[in-house]
């Protein structure tokens, strides 16, 4: 079966456990160049053990690769500031662009969510490891109850957490903050991101608070909710819910005092979540870098297959 070729840019964590990815699980995509600029990675050595063809001189390197002319997706894992420019070079040529730095120059895409609204985008962004396993549960009780506030803390093992994802930590709040409110559906929404430093390293966790009407309908809620962690596990099997979800009710006599918003009645919605990893690449407590190269990955198969289906009609 004809497949897309792909190339991808950030031989680091990242970038090399959705290589592997690409290879053991993808249908409709073909592994064909890892990027990268420092030619010691591992995951440049690695490619070129498995025969792919490798550069450590960046977007310009990929160009001049004789298997560019055919590359059709390029995952972008390096860094918000260095995609900037990687975009630009790759528009130029018609590539469909998937971002996993929080540069947000595309529009931001969630799988479950709001792919279907996106496969026209020449780029997309995949949010940040919190966004790809919290924002399904906000967009989940968006769609039978007003989402007035919502809130995630990610909670990843300090191993875990490359330079990359250390030098992003402002973007990871403001990006994953800004997408709980246009793909999740939240009015007002916040980000936290905690680096654990335990030892042995902890799996990913992420908790998910959700204030609605004091009225919301609980057990719809919870039917949302556990359909959409159905949903996600599907490309994401270490997702997972880790309790019952618990409600607690404020109501006008006994407000909740939110900073930013202050006293208010309702409803709170507490949701607990793991994010084990695949240990493809990574280890299995990075859950937080394992669900954005399956959530890359989810996106691209999408991507190729309508690329497919069109060329064949």
């Amino acid at each position: 079966m004809e497949r897309i070729k792909t190339a991808i840019i950030g031989s680091g964590n990242i970038g090399t456990d959705l290589m592997i990815k690409i290879m053991r699980n993808s249908k409709y995509l073909q592994m064909s160049a890892m990027v990268g600029v420092d030619p010691n990675s591992d995951g440049l050595a690695r490619a070129a053990r498995f025969g792919f063809e490798t550069t450590a001189e960046s977007v310009e390197g990929l160009l001049k690769l004789p298997s560019f002319k055919d590359i059709k997706i390029v995952f972008d894992a390096t860094s918000a500031s260095a995609h900037a420019h990687h975009n630009e070079v790759l528009q130029q040529y018609g590539i469909q662009v998937i971002d996993l730095t929080p540069a947000a120059i595309g529009p931001y895409v969630v799988p479950v969510v709001n792919l279907d609204q996106n496969m026209n985008a020449n780029n997309i962004n995949m949010v940040t490891c919190g966004g790809q396993a919290t924002i399904p549960m906000v967009y989940a009780v968006s769609q039978v109850a007003k989402v007035h506030y919502a809130e995630i803390i990610a909670s990843i093992a300090s191993k875990s957490a490359g330079p990359g994802t250390r030098a992003n930590i402002d973007e990871f709040t403001e990006t994953t903050s800004k997408a709980i409110v246009n793909v999740g559906g939240a009015k007002t929404g916040k980000a936290i991101i905690v680096l654990n430093p335990a030892e042995p390293p902890l799996i990913m966790r992420d908790t998910v608070y959700c204030f609605t009407d004091l009225d919301a309908d609980q057990q719809k809620i919870r039917d949302a909710i556990a359909e959409m962690a159905k949903a996600v596990s599907a490309y994401v099997p270490g997702y997972c819910l880790k309790q019952d979800v618990q409600f607690d009710h404020y109501d006008a006599d006994h407000p909740l005092n939110i900073p930013g918003l202050g006293q208010v009645s309702g409803l709170k919605i507490s949701i607990f979540l793991e994010v084990e990893g695949a240990a493809h690449y990574l280890p299995a407590y990075a859950g937080n870098l394992d669900i954005m190269t399956s959530a890359a990955l989810a996106a691209a198969e999408r991507f190729a297959a309508t690329h497919l289906s069109r060329k064949s009609a």
